[in-house]
């Protein structure tokens, strides 16, 4: 793990948290900071197949295919080697949104809409379009998703493993901002790759080419054993 980028972005995140204090206290920030992290990373994601994805969708539409057709065609369209489709269809990107301050509320809104299925119930789950209102109305989404741009979460500067790293130190941060137990939501690197050694010992036929294997963790959180299982047997 690259340490420096990784103390870099803890502390851009936070700096950017902290333009929250007012219509926030600190113990409320995670409600806010926790869903822009991974917008802002969605949005790095799928950046290099955008116009890919906005070229199949207008196709599809143009022909009236099928909700459930169209999900597994502009889930191709994204990347075709994901097992779940992944793709946003809105014209907004984070880089866009800016273009017009005015009306940043409707038009996040109308970004986070343009997700696939999947992806848009976890912003439902946060509850986001509620923070989005607060954020307006107190004059600080602008200001919070411009931030947010400039910060680089693209997978080929930080990969699935270190920003299931910084994830992990957001929401414990977070959670020691709101007195919760923030060791709860952790465990630690060295413990999880023993439990990866006990699983796979003896099962050799893990590492052969072309044999497939699935990993599950019924308390995933961050998916950090499943990106050190995976390091594992590749390694």
């Amino acid at each position: 793990m690259n340490l420096q980028l990784h103390e870099q972005l803890k502390g851009n995140i936070w700096e950017i948290a902290n333009r929250l204090r007012g219509p926030y206290r600190p113990p409320q920030y995670r409600l806010v900071m926790l869903p822009m992290v991974v917008l802002r990373r969605l949005d790095c994601v799928l950046e290099p197949t955008k116009d890919a994805v906005l070229q199949q969708y207008d196709k599809l539409m143009a022909k009236g295919t099928a909700a459930s057709a169209m999900d597994k065609l502009l889930g191709k369209a994204a990347d075709p080697t994901r097992i779940h489709p992944l793709y946003n269809t809105s014209r907004f990107t984070f880089a866009k949104l800016l273009g017009d301050s005015e009306n940043i509320a409707p038009n996040l809104v109308d970004y986070i809409n343009g997700f696939s299925p999947t992806a848009r119930a976890i912003f439902e789950r946060f509850k986001f379009t509620d923070q989005i209102e607060k954020l307006d109305a107190s004059n600080r989404l602008f200001t919070i998703v411009q931030a947010m741009a400039e910060v680089n979460l693209h997978p080929e500067r930080i990969d699935n493993l270190q920003m299931g790293y910084l994830f992990e130190h957001l929401v414990m941060r977070f959670n020691e901002q709101a007195n919760e137990e923030a060791g709860d939501h952790f465990t630690p690197r060295e413990v999880i790759r023993l439990m990866a050694n006990l699983v796979y010992t003896g099962e050799q036929d893990v590492y052969k080419p072309g044999i497939f294997r699935t990993i599950y963790d019924p308390a995933c959180g961050t998916g950090g054993m499943l990106s050190e299982s995976e390091k594992f047997i590749l390694d």
